[in-house]
């Protein structure tokens, strides 16, 4: 935080506000956005005991997680016209009371409906408070040193969930699940109070007109792409499945209509002009492909070190906590970095890095040894750090700044989608090689070696799959320049 505070006393933003000491306000949004994104992953270990606690099936209790997921997916599209149409602190406030409202609902939830509404509010607030961070800071840090304040954002981003399972774990093992709301509710008011009381408006505001239909045709496309394709990597369902298959086709229909009618509207809902920008498309692109190589990395492994490598749950979080840790510590060294030599020297040897990485996991096989697991992770996380934040604020940088909150709604909404993606893509790829060894070897009653063999393979295949799209992002990498702000 030194070096934004070193600059952001005499940044003005770009909108004619006046200047100011912003570190009191960017400290709120972090703060905000951490809750907001630590509760996005801190459930999933606590699934099991809501299930057994409301007697509910587990194809039910996923909607906790696929729920929110859905909500991010339908509401970040339209935070662009939030960010236009309400002031900082309206939005901030609004925010974080519908995350503390939530949270607070579902801590005190007496059945799982209550619960599952306590959720869907909670993921309300945090589709408005991520792409309100970004925009801030966009708005209020200049070009020469966006790069450490992004970092600080990848530091909450990564840290959040890293820190997530472990402590999860920790209130559910000693206490009940209802402690993981409890643990959160205060954090929570606390950023809001401290949001109440020292946060203050940074952009101008003005009175765009809500286009109803293509807010309807963005829940549809965007919502319908989420939902299908977290459907599709879950249980025994596949992208031939009738209802995944209608759902991912209206998703694509709609999303279609919604950008045929973006490029005809005066002032268009999300305004995909955005695309104009070479460097802002490059970044993208290599953003996606990172996180859906990075989602085959965090679920496949864990299903892989339980079933084939015989590592404990335990051990397994132990394994993955490293890696999570390193790469919030290494984001806001890579933005500093990003603000003085460029986005480059950090994509490219972060690409091959990656490639390199990815790779070597197709001989991770029973009986590695624990401690080369972890450092194959801790590197493949690093490099994630070196192309997450370096793309995603190069990109930024070139659009005008009255296309901010455009650049940002996209950016977030698209790394959502991604993540769908990549979650339904990896897992589908395993199951079907799993699938594949037992077909090609004649295997119909498999036994416990065959099942690891048969899930080894699959794994291989999958992690084929992830060094396929490393090797896109190398290529990517090399076609990105510095970007320079369009007018």
């Amino acid at each position: 935080m030194a070096v934004i505070a070193q600059e952001s006393s005499a940044a003005t933003t770009e909108s004619n506000q006046p200047t100011g000491n912003v570190i009191p306000i960017i400290a709120v949004l972090l703060s905000g956005a951490f809750v907001a994104i630590l509760s996005e992953t801190i459930l999933n270990v606590a699934l099991n005991a809501i299930m057994a606690d409301f007697g509910v099936a587990s194809s039910t209790v996923q909607w906790l997680v696929t729920g929110y997921m859905l909500v991010i997916g339908t509401l970040v599209p339209i935070s662009a016209y939030f960010m236009q149409r309400f002031t900082t602190r309206q939005l901030f406030i609004a925010a974080m009371s519908l995350f503390t409202l939530g949270t607070l609902i579902s801590g005190f939830s007496p059945v799982f409906t209550i619960l599952l509404v306590g959720r869907l509010t909670q993921a309300i607030g945090t589709a408005i408070m991520i792409p309100l961070l970004i925009n801030i800071i966009l708005t209020v840090i200049p070009v020469e040193r966006r790069g450490a304040a992004m970092g600080m954002v990848g530091l909450v981003i990564m840290f959040a969930p890293a820190i997530g399972p472990t402590v999860s774990g920790l209130i559910v093992e000693n206490f009940t699940w209802r402690w993981l709301f409890y643990f959160i509710l205060p954090i929570a008011l606390l950023s809001l109070l401290f949001g109440m009381r020292v946060l203050t408006n940074i952009s101008e505001t003005s009175k765009p007109k809500l286009d109803v239909l293509s807010f309807v045709l963005s829940t549809l496309g965007f919502g319908g792409i989420v939902y299908g394709f977290s459907a599709a990597g879950k249980g025994d369902a596949t992208f031939a499945d009738p209802v995944v298959f209608s759902t991912l086709l209206v998703g694509f229909v709609a999303l279609g209509l919604f950008s045929w009618r973006q490029l005809r509207l005066e002032t268009p809902l999300l305004d995909i002009r955005v695309f104009r920008y070479p460097m802002f498309l490059l970044g993208l692109v290599l953003v996606m492909l990172v996180m859906m190589t990075m989602f085959a990395m965090m679920l496949v492994m864990p299903i892989y070190m339980q079933g084939a490598l015989l590592f404990s749950a335990v051990l397994t979080g132990l394994i993955m906590l490293p890696g999570g840790l390193l790469n919030g510590a290494m984001s806001p060294f890579m933005g500093r970095l990003f603000d003085k030599f460029g986005p480059r020297p950090l994509l490219i040897p972060g690409t091959i890095i990656l490639a390199a990485i990815v790779f070597t996991y197709r001989y991770t096989v029973p009986g590695i040894p624990v401690w080369i697991v972890i450092i194959q992770q801790a590197i493949l996380m690093i490099a994630v750090a070196m192309i997450m934040m370096p793309a995603q604020t190069n990109g930024l940088n070139q659009i005008p700044s009255k296309l901010y909150p455009h650049g940002t709604a996209i950016m977030n909404t698209l790394m959502q989608v991604s993540g769908a993606i990549g979650a339904a893509l990896f897992i589908s790829v395993m199951e079907t090689g799993q699938q594949s060894y037992l077909s090609s070897n004649n295997i119909v009653n498999p036994t416990g070696e065959e099942m690891i063999a048969a899930l080894t393979y699959g794994s291989q295949q999958s992690f084929s799959t992830g060094f396929y799209l490393a090797l896109a992002a190398v290529v990517l990498a090399l076609l990105v320049r510095r970007s320079k702000q369009a007018v």
